[in-house]
C-alpha cells in the first residue's frame, strides 16, 4: 500500500471531475478546505523534506516532531485528505457519497500505512518515538502542541518544501482548472 499511495487518489479525482456539477458556493468552500490541506501538507513537507516523497520502503532519517508533527503524527495525511475533500465539495459530484466513500478509503489506506510506518519508527528511534506517540495522536490534534525535549536537527526550509510538494500543487491548479472550466461551460 506504501508504494502505490501516490496513485489511489487518481480514480477519485477522475470520478470527481467526470461527475462535477460545480456551484459559486461549492468552489469556494471546497477550495478553502482544499487550500487548509495543502497548507498543513506544505508545512509538513518543509520540515521532513523529500523523504516524504519515497515509494520504495518505510524509511526516515529522523523523527520529525515540530510544526505540524506537534499536532498530529501524521500531518501529510491529514493534510491529503482535506485536499480531496476539498475537491470533491468543488465538484459537487455524486455529494456527498463519492466525498465520504473517498474519506473512509483514505482513511483505511493511512491506517494500514501508517502500520508500517510506526513499526519502522518504533524500531529506528525507540523510547523517543514511543514518549512521542504518548503524546501526540495520529490524526486528532493536540492544543497545544507537543514540545520535544530535544528538536530535531531541522526546520522549515521553504525551497525544500516547494521542490517536494511541486507534483501535488500542480495537480490541484489542474483539478481546480478543470472544475472551474466545467462550472462556465455547464
Amino acid at each position: 500500500m506504501f508504494s502505490i499511495r501516490s496513485y489511489t487518489p487518481i480514480p477519485f479525482l477522475i470520478l470527481m471531475v467526470a461527475f462535477a456539477r460545480p456551484t459559486v458556493a461549492s468552489m469556494l468552500a471546497g477550495f478553502l478546505i482544499m487550500i487548509v490541506g495543502e497548507c498543513i501538507r506544505f508545512w509538513g513537507v518543509s520540515i521532513a523534506g523529500a523523504e516524504t516523497r519515497t515509494t520504495g520502503t518505510v524509511g526516515g532519517t529522523y523523527l520529525i516532531t515540530i510544526g505540524p508533527f506537534g499536532y498530529v503524527r501524521n500531518p501529510l495525511y491529514v493534510g491529503n485528505m482535506l485536499v480531496y475533500i476539498g475537491v470533491g465539495v468543488m465538484s459537487l459530484a455524486l455529494f456527498p457519497w463519492l466525498p465520504l466513500v473517498a474519506l473512509v478509503w483514505f482513511v483505511v489506506q493511512y491506517s494500514l500505512i501508517i502500520t508500517d510506518e510506526e513499526s519502522y519508527l518504533r524500531t529506528r528511534f525507540g523510547e523517543q518515538y514511543r514518549v512521542y506517540c504518548q503524546h501526540v495522536r495520529r490524526f486528532v490534534p493536540r492544543i497545544p502542541p507537543y514540545r520535544p525535549a530535544q528538536p530535531p536537527p531541522k526546520s522549515v526550509d521553504i525551497r525544500e518544501g516547494l521542490d517536494s510538494e511541486r507534483r501535488t500543487l500542480q495537480a490541484i491548479g489542474l483539478v481546480t482548472v478543470a472544475i472551474v472550466v466545467i462550472y462556465f461551460v455547464r
